[in-house]
């Protein structure tokens, strides 16, 4: 008896299945789609939705070529198919590529979306099915990238000679393969186009899909069911509500409760019906921060209202079957930040208190938007990911002492406090975690080197002076 295996081709993506079949005097047995054996052994977690049946009396009834929006496996129930696949997908390098082979019950095809599709009966009365990961519809045939099956740049040897084989006019008409635009690339979203590190994902992936507070409002999660989800394959989420003393005023907890976990709720169901991608942007404060550096796996323990809503943000991203989770802290990017209060209170002449038992290492946003960058391109399994800049752990103070150097200031004209004395007259001022340093472990596994912030710092105070 076969061994239930999975096998890669010459097309990316396309995958061709040995199947077990339980035969004996009954007939025969197979588990056409089982998802735990499967995906075990490489077959993507596509998360079928529709089940779909052809049928074809007569030998020679040939389909395709069809580019259709979406996952499909294949499967021949009884009889025997000859099945053509093109490479159509925007940017592949095989574009145009094609992988012809005749199956029948014994065997599965899993047929990535932007690969084409075509199948020729080579039994009266065969029939096969066919897994979807979207709902058909018959106004959605428009949108297909089609070929044409006798274009002799496929150089398709078929076993029914296309003069002899039944054809649909529609399969007839279909342009040649120099004509066909390909399938586009399913789109990524930047949701906070307009903030720190929204705006630095935005210039290292231009093609992607800026939406703003403007498009929408995180307080309103029914905002988020206007835009059009069909065709997204990625959502990174560089939105939230970031006050964090404000968090802890009456009206300040409700908007951030509304933003970082009610709106992102919906943001996570919508992600769940469209089999998408999300990447959301967590933060050191779900943790008390008394161990000197935190890895992936430590329990959550926020001291105020900020962590406590970023802890169950968290825990909403991670019930999705495809997450990333990029746990950063002290982001600075292109807005109001640290290192930018830090020039102007310089070049002012002010001699700043800055707190000097909190430490930790600042994360540049081009650095954290690079990390998320390549996350996604590395595919990293999901997960958790600590991202912040390398280099030594220090305090907000030392960090001060370096920027006024860099200003070509004295660095003493900074004065160090703690941060009871800081926060002494400042009522309703959040709790911080003494120690936010995090471990970057895990993120150079998948290969991702993040610089040393103090090799990045005079860049970004200069940045500043400008």
């Amino acid at each position: 008896m076969r061994q239930l295996a999975v096998t890669k081709t010459s097309i990316e993506g396309l995958l061709m299945i040995s199947l077990e079949v339980h035969q004996d005097d009954r007939g025969w047995f197979k588990e056409n789609w089982q998802r735990a054996k499967m995906t075990a052994l490489g077959l993507p977690d596509f998360g079928p939705v529709q089940q779909n049946i052809a049928f074809n009396a007569r030998r020679g009834v040939t389909r395709g070529v069809h580019g259709e929006p979406w996952d499909k496996l294949v499967s021949v129930g009884v009889g025997r198919v000859f099945g053509a696949w093109v490479d159509l997908r925007e940017g592949s390098l095989n574009f145009g590529q094609v992988v012809t082979a005749e199956i029948g019950p014994e065997t599965a095809v899993f047929v990535p979306r932007g690969v084409a599709n075509a199948y020729q009966v080579l039994e009266d009365g065969t029939a096969y099915s066919y897994l979807v990961n979207a709902h058909w519809s018959a106004a959605g045939r428009g949108s297909y990238t089609n070929v044409n099956l006798r274009d002799p740049a496929l150089g398709i040897s078929w076993p029914v000679p296309l003069d002899q084989a039944v054809l649909s006019d529609s399969d007839r008409s279909h342009p040649f393969l120099a004509t066909v635009s390909p399938v586009p690339s399913r789109a990524v979203v930047v949701i906070g186009a307009d903030g720190q590190l929204g705006q630095e994902l935005m210039a290292q992936c231009p093609r992607a899909t800026g939406l703003t507070l403007g498009d929408f409002d995180f307080k309103d999660p029914d905002g988020l069911d206007g835009f059009g989800w069909e065709g997204v394959d990625t959502v990174v989420n560089a939105a939230a509500y970031t006050a964090v003393d404000l968090a802890e005023t009456p009206t300040g907890r409700r908007d951030c409760w509304a933003v970082n976990v009610s709106g992102l709720s919906r943001l996570v169901e919508i992600c769940r019906q469209h089999r998408i991608r999300l990447v959301h942007v967590s933060s050191d404060y779900v943790f008390d921060g008394q161990k000197p550096v935190h890895d992936e796996d430590e329990a959550f323990s926020p001291l105020g209202v900020y962590g406590q809503t970023k802890a169950a943000g968290d825990t909403l991203v991670s019930s999705l079957p495809d997450y990333l989770i990029l746990r950063t802290s002290w982001l600075i990017g292109s807005g109001p930040n640290f290192v930018r209060t830090m020039v102007r209170l310089a070049h002012d002449g002010v001699r700043p208190d800055v707190v000097v038992d909190q430490d930790g290492r600042p994360t540049f946003a081009q650095d954290l938007a690079a990390a998320a960058i390549h996350l996604l391109t590395v595919q990293a399994p999901s997960g958790v990911y600590n991202v912040s800049n390398a280099g030594p752990v220090v305090s907000w103070y030392e960090i001060a002492r370096q920027v006024f150097t860099l200003c070509g200031l004295d660095p003493d004209d900074t004065r160090p406090v703690t941060t009871v004395d800081y926060s002494a007259g400042k009522p309703g001022a959040a709790p911080r975690p003494p120690h936010s340093a995090l471990s970057l472990a895990k993120l150079r596994s998948v290969g991702f080197d993040m610089p040393d912030w103090s090799l990045g710092l005079p860049a970004i105070v200069r940045q500043a002076n400008n």
